[in-house]
């Protein structure tokens, strides 16, 4: 299935049906009073969750979604049915922006969310409603509501609980092939991942899911190299894996380039748990290995070094990141739960 992270969707709410002008004519009943019935609403537009979907690719084909319109009034005060609601199926972390892409309308985050994206237009009212003790035989009646047209854009941000992070080329790929279900593009030259990629982790009785976010390069976060799409998606992640090429002769460069694009685009992301690896171990010597570990143990007090070609140091590593998501999930809780005492 095709990745599509951001898409363009018209939308339309059904109109209301009419109300009805009519009056009652039954046999042996002569002057029969107002009996129109009231036109039905129309459909709404409506944003729900579909846990199965983790693109936008669906919407590129069906960029028009317009629900139905109401039906109008009949005689014998009878209702018209309500125009059908369509429904915007969307994965989990789709948020719903206005057409300038500057305010959020609205975000599926969770199975439960539920984002009402127009309303329906009202239904008129049938002439039965304007019958007075001096206007018996009322003929006047409403036209239904119109229904509200709007343009959207549908902005998706991966949701998982680890997100690979790193500069081009420092195995971010070849890690997510050989620790979870995902079978990404693997080659040794930068940018062979070119749109993000989801996978699953079995270990410890759990099962959480990883991303492999395109790599960062310097002034992503001014848009270079589709850089800022690429670290939206960071922000949904619950933990970050910060994986450096340790075999890189500009280590400390390699780190700092993507800390600073993380901060330039939102600080907020630097405060996000982060596990730091130092990957393909495989290709130096135990003492300049050493050595780039000491460099980078003034900014990092925990530091993986691992070899994801050889599998070296990679069971303590998941093990470790699946805590550090049971601790987020905890500490996220605790944050939720706490309350303020009334004076």
């Amino acid at each position: 299935m095709k990745f599509l992270d951001l898409v363009k969707v018209y939308i339309k709410s059904g109109n209301g049906g009419s109300g009805a002008l009519s009056f009652r004519r039954e046999k042996y009943i002569e002057k029969g009073g107002p009996d129109g019935g009231n036109g039905g609403n129309g459909g709404s537009v409506w944003a729900i969750p579909d846990k199965s979907l983790n693109t936008l690719i669906d919407f590129k084909y069906k960029q028009h979604q317009f629900a139905k319109n109401g039906k109008p009034g009949q005689g014998k005060k009878k209702t018209g049915e309500t125009g059908q609601d369509i429904f915007l199926k969307v994965p989990l972390g789709t948020e719903i922006l206005d057409e300038n892409q500057q305010i959020i309308l609205g975000e599926i985050n969770s199975e439960n969310d539920k984002v009402l994206l127009l309303p329906g237009g009202t239904g008129g009212l049938g002439n039965h409603n304007f019958k007075t003790s001096t206007n018996r035989a009322p003929r006047k009646f409403t036209a239904g509501g119109v229904g509200l047209e709007k343009t959207i854009y549908l902005r998706l941000k991966l949701i998982a609980d680890l997100g690979l992070i790193g500069l081009p080329n420092a195995g971010k790929s070849t890690f997510l092939s050989i620790t979870s279900n995902a079978n990404p593009k693997i080659a040794n030259y930068p940018f062979t991942t070119l749109i993000p990629k989801l996978g699953v982790i079995s270990i410890l009785n759990s099962n959480i899911t990883i991303a492999d976010i395109p790599g960062l390069i310097k002034d992503a976060h001014k848009g270079k190299g589709a850089g800022i799409r690429f670290l939206g998606h960071i922000e949904k992640c619950k933990v970050l894996l910060h994986l450096i090429d340790v075999s890189s002769n500009h280590l400390l460069t390699d780190y700092k380039t993507v800390l600073n694009e993380l901060n330039e685009y939102n600080k907020e992301l630097l405060n996000k748990p982060r596990i730091t690896i130092l990957n393909k171990v495989d290709l130096i010597n135990e003492n300049i290995l050493n050595k780039k570990i000491e460099l980078l143990a003034q900014y990092e007090k925990t530091i993986y070094p691992i070899s994801a070609i050889n599998f070296t140091g990679i069971n303590i590593l998941l093990k470790n990141s699946v805590k550090k998501v049971v601790e987020n999930k905890i500490e996220k809780e605790k944050t939720k739960n706490k309350w303020d005492p009334i004076d």
